[in-house]
């Protein structure tokens, strides 16, 4: 007996160093993928306002501007400012982008309604990174500070240059943002959402699938560990967008996905039916492309996505 608990011991001293190793190596591993996708790259502007102007007199006013979120971070956007009293709507660029994507559906937007749009860029997004992302969780508080922005946007004369009206639009992580808008602020009335993900673990797991993809049914998996280290304060959402979009009643929601996007095509379906009857829901799912490789879509894709979300946002916020 005592010979066999010798050999036992000897065993556990053995094997408790290699688990704790490997244990240490997995913990780490998966913290690195969550920080290297935390820290996107900082991103040049793919066209600005000023080599835009030279086409479109509208794309001449934007203006850029900062603001403060609720945490004390400073956010940074271009403004297009419309009509006085009209409604205004926010653009939100997907993982990875910064605001220039969507900077010639903001002028035409402008253009065809006189709506004010601002396009902000997204936390640890831009050509200047600052902070990092937490796939829709603390940064996607930022929205509200936006949609605050704007209700305190004032004309020459003092009155408010928008109304209470408010849409916002978001491809992929920018969905996350356009809802976390919604649910803070009744302002907002209209969402346009492109490529949703079922959560923002879902997100996670994409990203880094795509950021190395070698042995990505691993890594995904693996990162979705890191964010219980990571995001230790509080910072990483667990929640679905279905059980968000359940919160939002009396608005108008456009839903578009794609074959070009299918890991996010299916949740995009599923988020027709979470909504309160209260919601007008509008969907197309069939889209090619969405908005997700809008970039190298022909002038005649392109053209027809742009007016279907002016479209919507004239519908949905001019009554």
């Amino acid at each position: 007996m005592a010979k066999i608990t010798r050999v036992f011991k000897s065993l556990v001293k053995l094997i408790v160093p290699v688990v704790a190793l490997i244990v240490i190596v997995v913990i780490g591993l998966s913290v690195w993928l969550v920080y290297t996708v935390a820290h996107p790259a900082p991103s040049q502007h793919i066209l600005t306002p000023d080599k835009y102007g030279r086409l479109s007199s509208r794309a001449a006013q934007i203006t850029e501007e900062s603001w403060t979120n609720r945490d004390g971070s400073q956010a940074h956007g271009w403004l297009l400012r419309g009509a006085e009293s009209a409604p205004a709507v926010i653009l939100y660029h997907r993982y990875g982008t910064n605001r220039s994507h969507l900077l010639d559906l903001g002028v035409k937007i402008n253009e065809s309604t006189n709506f004010t749009v601002l396009m902000p860029d997204l936390r640890s997004h831009g050509t200047t990174v600052e902070g990092y992302c937490t796939f829709g969780g603390c940064d996607a508080k930022d929205a509200a500070a936006a949609v605050d922005f704007l209700l305190n946007l004032r004309t020459a004369t003092g009155i408010a240059l928008t109304q209470k009206k408010i849409g916002v639009y978001g491809i992929e992580l920018g969905s996350l943002y356009a809802l976390a808008a919604a649910a803070e602020k009744p302002e907002v009335t209209a969402l346009a959402l492109d490529s949703v993900p079922e959560s923002s673990e879902q997100l996670i797991e994409q990203v880094v699938d795509q950021r190395f993809p070698f042995m990505s049914s691993v890594t995904g998996k693996l990162a979705l560990l890191g964010t219980r280290f990571y995001y230790y304060q509080g910072c990483f959402d667990r929640e679905t967008t279905c059980s968000a979009a359940k919160k939002l009643a009396d608005r108008h929601v456009l839903l578009l996905a794609g074959l070009d996007a299918p890991a996010y095509a299916e949740s995009t379906s599923r988020l027709t039916k979470c909504f309160p009857s209260s919601t007008r829901i509008e969907a197309k799912l069939d889209l090619s492309p969405t908005g997700m490789t809008m970039i190298n879509a022909s002038v005649e894709q392109s053209e027809a996505y742009d007016q279907r979300l002016i479209e919507f946002f004239r519908s949905a916020l001019s009554n």
